[in-house]
């Protein structure tokens, strides 16, 4: 039988011993942060800002809508209600949307229902303080803003409510965000600027230079007279007894 070396059996031999095959272990906290134990739900992210931080100033810029117009983002997509802005393109800070979000969540209280957003504020916005004169570069870091298109869904419910319940909540977050919303449906037609693509119209028509209005449309349909002559069918039907 062979006996063990003096070194082998010194105190801190033995914790380092240990300590190496305990490495080897993998355990959820042992794991990489990149990594995580397997779940069937998914990993949540922060829409009010983005993971990356302010390391880079971003420009003012505009909405991102392609030449001649887009209906991209104007439907209900996930749930049944959505509330679309009904103005024109505009920047909303995340501290109103978050507010927005709560005042929908307050309204629907007690009922069984998931809120979607379709929008993240991913764009940092930049001031300098009062007084200061020009020059000097672009400003400190603000506040977290998100650029939101005209007629763009923003928040979407599903669930089991009442219309008037959805769009009583709908307002009511409509008022705690700049410019004027609207409700929108599960299935309503998509949106280019502020003409629904509905009743006929289609997409390559509303990027011809000229639209027919339904007002044009109804007057081409009337027989043509001159000023100060009545209509034939009117004439006809003053002669006959």
């Amino acid at each position: 039988m062979k006996t063990l070396s003096s070194f082998t059996l010194q105190p801190c031999c033995i914790a380092s011993a240990l300590t190496f095959r305990q490495s080897f272990r993998l355990s959820p906290s042992s794991l990489p942060s990149s990594t995580r134990s397997f779940s069937t739900t998914s990993p949540t992210f922060n829409w009010l800002a983005p993971k990356r931080g302010h390391t880079q100033k971003n420009r003012k810029g505009r909405c991102r809508v392609p030449t001649g117009g887009s209906t991209r983002g104007t439907t209900v997509v996930w749930g049944d209600w959505g509330l679309r802005l009904r103005s024109h393109d505009r920047r909303i800070s995340a501290q109103q949307l978050e507010i927005g979000a709560n005042v929908i969540k307050q309204r629907l209280k007690g009922e069984r229902y998931r809120l979607y957003t379709r929008v993240a504020a991913n764009t940092g916005v930049y001031t300098s303080g009062n007084e200061v004169r020009m020059g000097k570069g672009k400003g400190s870091f603000d506040y977290w803003a998100a650029r939101v298109a005209v007629s763009q869904i923003i928040f979407e419910v599903k669930g089991e409510l009442h219309e008037q319940v959805v769009r009583d909540a709908m307002r009511l977050a409509g008022n705690k965000l700049p410019g004027l919303y609207e409700m929108a449906k599960k299935g309503d037609p998509p949106v280019m600027g502020l003409t629904k693509m509905h009743w006929g119209v289609t997409l390559e028509e509303t990027k011809k230079p000229r639209m027919k209005l339904p007002a044009d449309i109804k007057a081409e349909r009337l027989p043509a007279t001159t000023p100060g002559e009545l209509p034939a069918s009117t004439t006809t039907a003053a002669a006959t007894p």
